[in-house]
């Protein structure tokens, strides 16, 4: 059985400004994940930098969105839309201020918090 394959977006703000942020944690997993995977996060698609790579038989797709966090969104839709995936196979990293530095939370749904 193929499964399809998996998004995982890292949100953040592009530049230089931005790089060293909590704002940009997104990013910086985005950047762990693709140094751990040997994915190069290069191409440009759907206002994305975006890579592929397999991981234990399952497609990969690891996104960076180009659009400043607060229109990333856009890029999340029209990602999902090019690779034909479902909300189910999207998996989005970013910041939380009420998420203690250093702690992960795991959730289904939910809004934006106090991101």
């Amino acid at each position: 059985m193929i499964m399809k394959p998996y998004l995982i977006i890292g949100l953040g703000n592009p530049g230089l400004k931005y790089r060293k942020t909590r704002h940009n944690m997104g990013f910086m997993v985005v950047d762990y994940l693709s140094e751990k995977l040997a994915c190069a996060v290069k191409k440009s698609r759907s206002q994305a930098q975006v890579g592929e790579t397999i991981y234990k038989g399952s497609k990969l797709i690891l996104a960076k969105p180009q659009t400043y966090m607060n229109r990333s969104g856009e890029s999340a839709v029209e990602l999902l839309g090019y690779y034909n995936l479902e909300i189910e196979n999207l998996i989005v990293i970013y910041d939380d201020m009420d998420v203690d530095i250093g702690k992960v939370r795991i959730r289904k749904k939910g809004g934006s918090g106090t991101h």
